[in-house]
């Protein structure tokens, strides 16, 4: 048995902990007052009536999320149905759409009359195609970006800013431009293993009932009493074949290894002695801040009932900002209620400020072509000097990267999730491929 440290408090850290408790004694120190990271449910009343509410994680879907699921499986954590829709409304032009049917899709009928709105659904189908075979050929070059498959492929700019260039960005909350810059390797994977490509035949969504903090009490139990929040860590050092953690206000603790589960540029502010791979791989995956801001202001929404989606874009001129994106809590949540509960990105100063109900500000991993090149080297740093990454930025960004992140620094101590069929995201793309050279050839 190991005593072993866990920095992070977050999905990868949790779950890291969870699985190594099995067989090791496992300290969780976490730097915030609260554990959950991104699982952040809050409690709102309003007029006399409570609500849960998301505001980080919120969905995942039974395709991409095998990891996630086996852990909800195993902690006995139900899931509930919920719709993935996306609508994008331009500000300066006052166009909008919702893609959920074609209903919604026209939800501005003057667009039935315009010819620009029939090509842009031709671009969407066309790209979809384009994207499958590219997927099939599977020989992206490293330095290829989607700006570059945009341009290669003669996308026009409408399509390119009304639809994917939008769609990217409230995905991995970027700013028009970063999303041009994407390596396109990246982005196509994605885009097909979560269904992005189909215009039907999409995964089902899912959310946690009563919010996704419902998972963190079972997570927890086996670990709960070596739990420390507000945690003030001031480095970390591996020296003599064991890790010292260092703190502001109390005896510095010895531990036979440490798992940092924290962004990467948190990881590597840690670390009081990163050799030279580590400091060039983790400065290599930068994060970056977003404002959120939870209230009940419809103007953040499209004009039309028939456009409000899931998550909904608000397109302006300026193409360097961050995404400004709108989450339809009530849609997400199944919530009942007489009020329009929002999750705004980025654009705090558009609410009316008495609907603003909560603010907060999180982190999200930059992904460029040097961050993804980043990726590919972890090997060189996890598992070294008894130290171990886990975090969501060594994949997509998302809640199961997170928790793979995690069953895979595990898995180096021989602890594994009971539930899990071992079926890995490998086998996962594997099988899409399969069906999406089908779909190509017919």
């Amino acid at each position: 048995m190991k005593n072993i440290a866990v920095i992070g408090a977050g999905v990868s850290g949790l779950t890291a902990a969870y699985l190594l408790s099995k067989k090791h004694k496992v300290t969780v120190f976490e730097k915030n007052d609260r554990v959950g990271g991104h699982t952040a449910t809050v409690d709102v009343e309003l007029e006399g009536e409570n609500y849960a509410i998301d505001t980080g994680f919120i969905v995942f879907n039974n395709k991409t999320y095998p990891n996630y699921l086996a852990l909800l499986d195993e902690l006995a954590i139900g899931k509930q149905e919920t719709e993935m829709s996306f609508s994008v409304h331009n500000v300066n032009t006052g166009m909008e759409y919702n893609g959920h049917n074609l209903d919604t899709l026209f939800a501005q009928r003057s667009n039935f009359f315009k010819p620009k709105f029939w090509l842009l659904i031709r671009e969407i189908l066309r790209f979809n195609k384009l994207c499958k075979q590219s997927v099939t050929q599977d020989n992206f070059l490293e330095n290829y970006t989607l700006g570059e498959f945009l341009k290669e492929h003669n996308f026009n700019q409408y399509f390119s800013e009304h639809y994917i260039l939008p769609m990217g960005a409230a995905i991995w909350s970027s700013s028009l431009e970063q999303m041009e810059e994407f390596q396109f390797g990246f982005f196509v994977r994605f885009f097909h293993n979560h269904g992005l490509l189909n215009i039907a035949d999409r995964p089902q969504w899912y959310v946690i009932p009563n919010g996704s903090r419902s998972y963190l009490a079972p997570l927890c139990k086996p670990f709960q009493e070596r739990i420390h929040v507000a945690a003030n860590i001031t480095g970390v050092t591996r020296q003599n074949n064991k890790v010292q953690i260092h703190f502001k206000d109390q005896a510095t603790q010895e531990f036979d290894e440490v798992v940092i589960a924290c962004h990467s540029d948190e990881a590597l502010t840690l670390l009081n002695d990163a050799s030279e791979s580590e400091r060039s791989v983790l400065s290599s995956i930068p994060y970056s801040s977003n404002s959120v801001v939870l209230h009940t202001d419809e103007k953040l929404l499209p004009k039309r009932k028939k456009a409000w989606a899931s998550w909904n874009y608000q397109l302006s001129a300026n193409r360097n900002v961050p995404a400004s994106v709108t989450y339809n809590m009530n849609i997400l949540q199944g919530l009942s209620s007489e009020h329009t509960f929002c999750v705004t990105l980025n654009q705090k100063q558009a609410i009316e400020p008495s609907k603003i109900l909560r603010e907060f500000t999180y982190h999200h991993p930059v992904f460029s072509i040097e961050s993804i090149a980043a990726q590919n080297r972890r090997a060189e740093i996890c598992g070294k000097q008894h130290t171990h990454f886990a975090g969501a930025y060594w994949h997509n960004g998302f809640h199961e990267d997170g928790v793979r992140s995690a069953v895979e620094v595990a898995k180096r101590f021989d602890c594994f999730l009971d539930k899990f069929t071992e079926q890995t995201n490998e086998s996962v793309e594997f099988v899409q491929q399969g069906e999406l050279k089908r779909a190509v050839n017919e």
